[in-house]
């Protein structure tokens, strides 16, 4: 499986960011898939998930901030984030949110929200 998360950037704190992640899967549309970040010098944390019902999770810290969604149909999810602030500075990827994620993560997508 191959994952090529896109979209990041340098935005200033409080703007917007719109992440796509294209996934090589064959099962995507019946797979749940999340957004995961890592921030330098810590873990990696899942912040969104989305089920193949279209069913959302939300770590804490994003929560009314991030949505995610998915298009079945381009086999691609997405991680709208709006309200940006400088501890979401990280490098997001998206994997299989839930039991053992794929093994290849990809190169991610870097985000870098300014002060």
């Amino acid at each position: 499986v191959q994952l090529q998360a896109s979209g990041g950037g340098l935005v200033q704190a409080g703007g917007s960011l719109r992440l796509s992640c294209a996934v090589s899967a064959s099962r995507f549309s019946i797979t749940a898939m999340g957004w995961y970040r890592q921030a330098p010098g810590k873990q990696r944390e899942l912040v969104a998930a989305i089920t193949s019902g279209g069913s959302t999770n939300y770590g804490d810290s994003v929560k009314g901030r991030f949505t995610i969604s998915r298009d079945n149909a381009k086999n691609t999810v997405y991680l709208q984030m709006n309200s940006l602030k400088v501890e979401d500075t990280a490098t997001y990827y998206c994997n299989k949110p839930y039991g053992v994620p794929w093994g290849s993560w990809g190169q991610g997508t870097l985000v870098t929200v300014s002060s």
